[in-house]
């Protein structure tokens, strides 16, 4: 029985009981009046839509950005691992931004065209060379060819922090863009409307 349901029976079922049990009403009106409750019940509750959720509207995003949160997680616990203290504050700032971006994402869903490979490509492929870079890091002997790799690793960790900034920045690119159009409305009309402080200042002058 669905959840409508079972609120619509408990209702029908105390307007049985109450007027039959509780005050003496006969069996058949109580019976009337119960069904009568079950029935509003009923129309009540299908006028309530359930609150939709990204979970129930796009279960694909859902399941891309619960991924990503499970990421982010592995490269917070990577970071204190980590030795070298400049790749150390860029894996910070590269997690900040995925977390930002993927609140974004989260509250506008068709900002998800505008990530293109973050999610499929990215994120993984960070994971892997944050867990081969912190392995190759902690040995007591690094080879010529470990040596290499951390200095590219480095390199690329940073370019990574610059990269997943201007993500971040071009998702709300248009919202800035719109914010701006609309500020140069409101100064227009407030022109029109001679509010300004530069019009305000010139009317005070001339009552002088």
């Amino acid at each position: 029985m669905k959840n409508k349901d079972s609120i619509s029976a408990i209702i029908g079922g105390a307007f049985f009981a109450i007027p039959y049990l509780g005050i003496g009403v006969a069996l058949f009106p109580s019976l009337v009046i119960g069904g009568a409750a079950f029935a509003a019940g009923e129309l009540v509750m299908s006028g309530i839509k359930p609150k939709e959720t990204l979970k129930t509207t796009n279960i694909s995003l859902y399941k891309k950005i619960e991924k990503a949160k499970k990421e982010n997680k592995e490269i917070e616990n990577l970071i204190p691992k980590v030795e070298n203290q400049n790749t150390k504050d860029n894996l910070k700032e590269i997690s900040s931004s995925v977390d930002k971006i993927l609140k974004v994402v989260e509250k506008e869903p068709k900002k998800e065209k505008r990530l293109n490979n973050f999610f499929d490509y990215y994120l993984p492929v960070l994971i892997n060379i944050v867990n081969e870079y912190d392995e190759i890091e902690n040995q007591r002997l690094i080879s010529k060819e470990g040596k290499s790799f951390l200095d590219k690793a480095n390199k690329m960790i940073g370019e990574t922090n610059k990269a997943f900034k201007m993500i971040l920045s071009n998702l709300y690119q248009k919202d800035i863009m719109d914010s701006e159009a609309e500020l140069k409305v409101y100064e227009m009309m407030l022109k029109a409307d001679g509010i300004t402080e530069d019009s305000i200042m010139k009317g005070s002058a001339d009552d002088e």
